[in-house]
């Protein structure tokens, strides 16, 4: 509504705690952003199935989304600290561009979601299923995604640091022209991912091989 503005406006949510069709505003031109983000916070503790919600630019921390399902999201550009979550299940939702940290995603189920840019610093997200999932461009830094089903998703051009992946399902997961540091792929079917875009596998430098060997 806000004239000359073409981000996307937030959801409105209205007094009864509902998702509205009206017409509203982005966070930057929201007449008062700090009820906004009130509001959405307060839907994602009163709701467990959260459907065509958009976010943009919100931070939130301290916040629980165990058992939470959201589904057609669009939560870009967002800055979360501090969420908890287990069994949390998303379908085709964006979030993008986001900053998740010290966080928990545990035993999750997550599937045709993009994260492209966004950056996991010291996020766990372990034991999860991340199936056709876009990780292009993330960073990841002492983060891990152990015990986790990985299966054709994509992580060109990641930067992956102090992070684990052991005991993944690495099949078909896309890794081209990623940056990787003292990242352990044990146990994880490192020959059935792409880490080259000449070869079907991983040609281990030095330096990986000895981290996946380590007990």
């Amino acid at each position: 509504m806000h004239p000359g503005c073409k981000k996307l406006a937030l959801s409105a949510i209205d007094d009864n705690g509902e998702i509205t069709d009206t017409e509203g505003f982005c966070l930057e031109h929201s007449p008062d952003p700090t009820e906004a983000v009130s509001r959405i916070r307060n839907y994602f503790l009163t709701h467990d199935k959260i459907i065509n919600l958009n976010i943009e630019n919100l931070s939130i921390s301290e916040i629980d989304l165990s058992n939470k399902f959201f589904c057609g999201c669009n939560i870009q550009y967002c800055t979360f600290a501090n969420i908890h979550a287990t069994n949390l299940r998303i379908r085709m939702s964006v979030l993008g561009f986001c900053t998740f940290t010290d966080s928990t995603f545990l035993q999750s189920n997550i599937q045709f979601s993009s994260f492209a840019g966004t950056k996991f610093i010291n996020t766990l997200l372990t034991g999860s299923d991340m199936i056709h999932d876009n990780f292009n461009g993330v960073t990841a830094y002492q983060s891990s995604f152990d015990d986790s089903d990985l299966y054709d998703s994509k992580f060109i051009k990641a930067i992956l640091m102090n992070t684990s992946m052991k005991n993944c399902n690495l099949k078909k997961t896309v890794f081209y022209e990623s940056l990787r540091e003292a990242v352990s792929f044990k146990m994880s079917n490192t020959r059935e991912a792409l880490f080259d875009r000449t070869k079907n596998f991983l040609i281990a430098s030095e330096e990986e091989k000895s981290e996946e060997t380590k007990e």
